[in-house]
């Protein structure tokens, strides 16, 4: 498959191009450094030096993909509300309906107000709402496009340890979910492409 993965250099996306480069993928990998992936040798990586806030890069490097994986951040910032429309544009211009990104877990459905986001509702421990605020404008964008997209939505994520055992349910956190570490919510997120259970879907994802 040749897969354009955005937020490759970060934590949760360095997992994901482990995974993808191991099963032979061809991957383009879009990044602001290029140098962070120096050490990367790889035949099937085309590393993209750019931005994802700029809509010729984002054009460019969709060219020729069958899917999409984003594991972009907010940057504390406003990089996934600017940039995911750009992202979309792409993905219709040249016919690719897949897309897996890794959200958090303030955007799924409040148990405690159902008509409630978690991080809307008194089931959020955080008293900050930027990053959420940032992720739901995302996955706005995302409900409202055509495209087959699943958001996965870990809840507090430590780097940790892989442990290839952890609980997932659609758009709501696991009763008593904690937390969940980067390597289990790369894995399960690199997994969503070759699954459908969760299309136009977020998930939730815990021990």
């Amino acid at each position: 498959m040749k897969l354009l993965l955005l937020g490759a250099t970060g934590r949760v996306g360095s997992h994901i191009l482990d995974y993808a480069l191991k099963d032979g993928h061809e991957i383009t990998a879009l990044v602001r450094s290029a140098d962070k992936l120096l050490h990367l040798a790889a035949e099937n990586l085309r590393v993209l030096t750019g931005n994802v806030l700029d809509q010729k890069d984002v054009a460019s490097a969709m060219r020729g993909v069958d899917a999409v994986i984003s594991a972009l951040g907010t940057d504390k910032a406003t990089t996934l509300s600017e940039g995911t429309p750009y992202i979309i544009e792409a993905m219709r211009r040249e016919g690719v309906s897949r897309i897996i990104t890794v959200g958090t877990a303030g955007i799924l459905q409040s148990r405690v107000s159902p008509d409630l986001l978690r991080y809307q509702s008194s089931e959020s421990r955080q008293k900050l709402t930027r990053a959420a605020e940032e992720h739901h404008k995302a996955y706005s964008l995302l409900e409202q496009s055509e495209l087959d997209w699943t958001i996965v939505c870990p809840t507090y994520l430590p780097d940790g340890e892989y442990t290839g055992t952890y609980r997932v349910e659609a758009h709501q956190l696991p009763v008593d979910g904690m937390q969940i570490s980067v390597p289990d919510t790369a894995e399960f997120t690199y997994q969503q492409l070759s699954r459908s259970e969760y299309i136009r879907a977020r998930v939730g994802i815990a021990y």
